[in-house]
């Protein structure tokens, strides 16, 4: 289990030292993963707490006038820490305060006061502090200074080109899951709560479990074939999915993911579901009314199946 912190000020985490991995970690891709094991690797060497250290909300958020997508939620991104071997997690609210501090005071407060740094590992373009002022090269002096050394993590790369986070949201705006996934080093998943909705999709005759992102961003949009994992089982249900406003009717503000299980019966409300993006079927358009919404509806679902190795004649449209 990784414990949990969130602020600059406090007592020391790590009283027996640590080794530090920063960043943002969106997605916890296949780089994010590397990083992580060679920092657990490096804290059973040294007797030490594996750490790693992030920020809430994403520093290009943050600063974006728009919203901006993620890979992974604040939930899912502590889950793989856990998965990870990382024993704390210092997850700083990015804030003013925060971006004022400078990169001098960053490394006293938080690495050396904070969680007591003998390693700290970050990626080569690493920067951080007011206005970015500080770099691997400052934290290699600081750390002479201090009593840590500073180590970059080598690139990984998969077909010749860096493994980031900007790639894989790239590829799934472009829906290609099956690309992402070697990236991600699984399926592009997003989960949540199943909430209760207006049962439009019942009358239509797909209902539909709801669940809400939130304040996340999701890379993705429109209407997609999909398999679905309830509670901690994997996600292997078939079904269909849209993820959107519903323009057509009962438009909401903010995007929704509503997915209907080929097949299924029974009640998903307060359930957690896990919902993997296998393709997409096309972006998400208005109708002029429910006739033609439900004639697509039987199209996409039939679609899905033959995607998903059904019988699309199951469909009864």
């Amino acid at each position: 289990m990784t414990r949990l912190s969130r602020d600059v000020a406090g007592p020391c985490l790590t009283p027996r030292g640590s080794v530090v991995a920063i960043g943002a970690f969106d997605g916890l891709h296949r780089g994010h993963q590397a990083l992580l094991a060679q920092v657990r690797e490096r804290a059973q060497a040294l007797d030490c707490t594996p750490v790693v250290l992030s920020f809430e909300p994403l520093p290009r958020a943050f600063f974006s006038p728009e919203p901006v997508p993620r890979l992974s939620s604040v939930r899912e991104k502590l889950r793989g820490f856990a998965a990870a071997g990382m024993e704390h997690a210092l997850l700083l609210r990015f804030n003013r305060a925060l971006t004022s501090m400078s990169a001098e005071d960053f490394v006293r407060r938080v690495l050396v006061e904070r969680l007591a740094a003998r390693e700290v590992w970050v990626g080569g373009d690493f920067r951080f502090g007011h206005k970015r002022g500080g770099d691997v090269a400052l934290l290699e002096q600081m750390g002479a200074e201090l009593g840590f050394s500073a180590r970059t993590m080598p690139l990984v790369q998969l077909d010749g080109e860096r493994v980031s986070a900007s790639r894989a949201r790239g590829m799934l705006a472009a829906g290609n899951f099956a690309g992402v996934a070697p990236l991600l080093g699984r399926p592009f998943v997003i989960d949540g709560k199943v909430e209760y909705g207006n049962q439009l999709g019942r009358t239509l005759g797909y209902p539909t479990a709801n669940i809400h992102l939130q304040q996340r961003v999701s890379p993705v949009h429109g209407i997609f074939a999909v398999r679905v994992g309830l509670g901690e089982s994997e996600c292997s249900w078939p079904g269909v999915a849209s993820l959107g406003v519903r323009p057509t009717v009962n438009q909401v503000s903010q995007p929704l993911l509503e997915v209907h299980l080929f097949d299924f019966d029974g009640d998903l409300y307060g359930q957690r579901m896990a919902v993997e993006f296998v393709a997409k079927l096309r972006d998400e358009q208005k109708f002029d009314g429910l006739e033609p919404l439900k004639a697509q509806m039987a199209l996409d679902s039939c679609q899905a199946r033959e995607l998903l190795g059904m019988n699309p004649q199951l469909v009864g449209a």
